[in-house]
């Protein structure tokens, strides 16, 4: 059996189920598991010996987009490609996903995916949540084939060909619940458990307005069934709102989800930006959930603040969205934000941000061997460089990592027992000719008349 032994100067443990940081420890790894967290340095096959390193539970990313954020990487941001100031999800980001996984070979599929799990990696994550077009399956090659731990949520929709037009409304057409979940069901067949394990499913119903209450309701009874997450997107943009509200006797997008019976523990929603406080007292009550992307739409000028949600009582953790895939910037962004929209400083502390993405994430999946580092444990662990002079000098180690942190702080990510990144880099293999390969694919998709159009408009 392979062991792995590595040196922390600090260790985030838990003692009464609290967080509690251990000063000069080493985490023993044996196999797939966490054997023991020690004062002595034990005897290992492998030995990292690194003063400075803050060893945490591996960090868990439960929204990002892949391919879909980065057709629009270095495209949408100062406001362009907005029609009416309104979503780019209309715009850009439906439209093209849909027309370049049709364009591209599977292999240069399989090149975006890699591209994109890579920058997971390097961004702290060992475990992600991932929605994606059911036409890009090679999401699940390039996870097993790299190794990070893979919730693959591919979309359902009821219209999967919503398009904004050049008025800014969103039209939509299609039908095509039936047999989206017949893919879903192939693919869940094919690919629930492989990976040693790592890789598995959630049910990904696309939104509230591009899913209608018969797919919805088909949707949360497959995933019952089989045990597996819920997660769709929730009152994403006032316009959805708008939308839900005329066609459901005025209700919102959560009152829509909680009338069909989706609004449950199992539901992990993303964004609810345009949630009113009645629909969060509704989403704490119900014990359904928020994925909270903040930086995505700081970018729009919108407040997507966790301190909002959190403090309304809902279980609230932190994704990517695929726009920038560094959790550490994504929890430091969570934690201004939030002091910025509720004007209190104390609001999203460091310990509740880091709770977010490790012991509150695996209880939302269900996984009690994750989100924590104790003898047992599945061996998911980011380990954080703290001896870069902008995390200097250092007295709590937390606090720096949220207010100071970022990805080229990540030393190590290790899943299932396995080394997959070491002093910043991916070591099964090439960093460069993925990027290349991933941003070539990628381009093929920029130089379409389409974009041209959808990224000027």
């Amino acid at each position: 059996m392979s062991s792995i032994a590595i040196f922390g100067s600090y260790v985030l443990s838990r003692r009464d189920d609290t967080q509690d940081v251990l000063r000069d420890h080493w985490v023993l790894i044996e196999g797939k598991k966490v054997a023991a967290i020690t004062k002595d340095r034990p005897s290992a096959a492998e030995v990292h010996d690194r003063p400075g390193r803050f060893i945490l539970p591996g960090l868990m990313n439960l929204h990002n987009h892949c391919f879909s954020e980065a057709v629009a990487r270095s495209h949408t941001e100062d406001g362009n490609g907005r029609r009416n100031n309104q979503s780019i999800v209309y715009t850009v980001l439906l439209p093209l996903t849909k027309r370049g996984a049709d364009l591209l070979s599977a292999e240069e599929r399989l090149a975006v995916a890699r591209l994109g799990i890579l920058q997971l990696l390097k961004g702290g994550a060992t475990t992600v949540m991932e929605p994606f077009r059911n036409t890009i399956p090679e999401m699940f090659d390039a996870a097993e084939e790299m190794g990070i731990r893979f919730y693959g949520a591919p979309y359902l929709f009821s219209t999967s060909d919503a398009k904004a037009g050049s008025d800014g409304v969103v039209r939509y057409a299609g039908d095509d619940g039936a047999v989206d979940l017949a893919t879903w069901n192939v693919l869940y067949q094919r690919w629930n458990g492989c990976g040693e394990g790592r890789i598995g499913l959630a049910m990904s119903p696309h939104a509230t307005d591009t899913c209608g209450p018969d797919l919805l309701r088909a949707c949360a009874a497959r995933a019952r069934e089989l045990g597996v997450p819920i997660t769709t997107h929730l009152a994403q943009s006032r316009a959805e709102v708008e939308t839900i509200g005329k066609r459901y006797d005025g209700r919102t997008p959560a009152e829509y989800l909680d009338w069909l019976g989706l609004l449950a523990p199992d539901l992990l929603a993303a964004h609810c930006i345009a949630s009113s406080d009645s629909d969060l007292k509704l989403m704490a009550v119900r014990g359904a959930a928020v994925l909270n992307c903040p930086r995505v739409f700081a970018r729009s000028g919108v407040t997507a603040a966790f301190g909002r949600f959190a403090e309304h009582g809902v279980r609230t953790v932190v994704g990517t969205d695929g726009y920038n895939m560094d959790l550490l910037g994504e929890l430091n962004a969570a934690s201004m934000i939030s002091k910025l929209a509720l004007q209190r400083a104390e609001v999203a502390s460091a310990p509740d941000l880091i709770e977010a993405v490790t012991a509150t994430a695996a209880a939302l999946v269900k996984r009690p061997d994750l989100g924590t580092i104790a003898p047992g444990a599945t061996a998911d662990l980011t380990v954080i460089d703290m001896t870069h002079p902008h995390l200097q000098p250092l007295f709590d180690p937390r606090r720096a990592l949220i207010a100071l942190g970022n990805r080229a702080n990540i030393d190590q990510v290790i899943v299932n027992g396995r080394l997959l990144i070491d002093a910043g880099r991916y070591v099964h293999g090439d960093e460069a000719a993925i990027t290349t390969a991933g941003a070539a694919a990628i381009g093929k998709i920029w130089d379409l008349p389409e974009a041209q159009a959808a990224f000027n408009g």
